[in-house]
């Protein structure tokens, strides 16, 4: 074989090894395949956790999309509120899905005033889901985050404020390296919302999570926005175990 046919056929190797490669990242960022498809039998329970981005949705179609629970984006920061939000929230406790709602935390605004943005927004309901801080990276945090101690100090207050205000225990949602980084070792009595989208997490403190986010690329029917996927989480328990799960009760 001479060396030109050599190199013509390690050429259209390389060329098809790319094809491939461009394949799959198109299949996957397309959601027709999913990374994580956890087993429905090992974990029966599943809902979505929504905002803005996936625009106008029509709950009663969303709730008939094999799941149970909706956890919707109500505030940021101490200012913000989602502008679906109060229309998402109404709707959602329509249909038969147990609902929540969540607030993403700020690393520049004091616990207290972002506990009170989401206070204001969000009026308990009987059977509501507990609260939850969504507490991720964003911009260049991850990159140079802010100290552990600042930020426990002020999501402490955040969740000391909202559970007198509930009567529920909070629930932290975290990326794997936002728990590493702020909850690993401490909170154990709030229990955790992991994400992980593409392996079964395993928390590096060897603690046990009560949701994981699976995906953020799934499509499913009944929501039109800018954003055309969807969250999908699971709860690490029977469906019996979620029926007991804690929900807010009139005092």
């Amino acid at each position: 074989m001479t060396k030109k046919k050599v190199w013509i056929i390690i050429s259209a190797a390389v060329l098809l090894c790319a094809v491939a490669a461009l394949t799959v990242f198109l299949l996957v960022f397309n959601g027709v395949i999913l990374l994580n498809n956890p087993s429905k039998s090992e974990f029966p329970v599943r809902g979505v956790d929504v905002s803005h981005y996936q625009g106008e949705i029509d709950w009663q179609v969303l709730a008939k999309e094999d799941i149970s629970f909706a956890f919707i984006k109500a505030t940021e920061g101490s200012t913000y509120t989602d502008k679906c939000f109060e229309y998402n929230f109404a709707e959602a406790q329509k249909t038969d899905l147990a609902v929540g709602a969540y607030h993403f935390f700020s690393f520049e605004s004091p616990g207290a005033t972002q506990a009170e943005n989401f206070i204001k927004a969000v009026r308990p309901f009987e059977g509501m889901l507990p609260p939850v801080i969504d507490l991720e990276f964003y911009g260049n945090n991850e990159n140079d985050p802010p100290k552990r101690e600042a930020v426990g100090a002020q999501l402490k207050i955040m969740l000391d404020a909202l559970e007198a205000e509930y009567g529920l225990v909070p629930i932290i949602y975290a990326t794997e390296e936002s728990y590493d980084t702020y909850l690993k070792g401490v909170y154990e009595q709030y229990d955790i919302w992991i994400r992980d989208v593409i392996f079964e997490p395993e928390l590096s403190d060897g603690r046990l999570w009560t949701f994981w986010q699976y995906t953020n690329r799934e499509t499913l029917d009944g929501y039109k926005g800018e954003e055309r996927h969807i969250d999908v989480n699971v709860f690490k328990g029977t469906a019996a175990d979620f029926d007991g799960y804690p929900r807010y009760r009139p005092k």
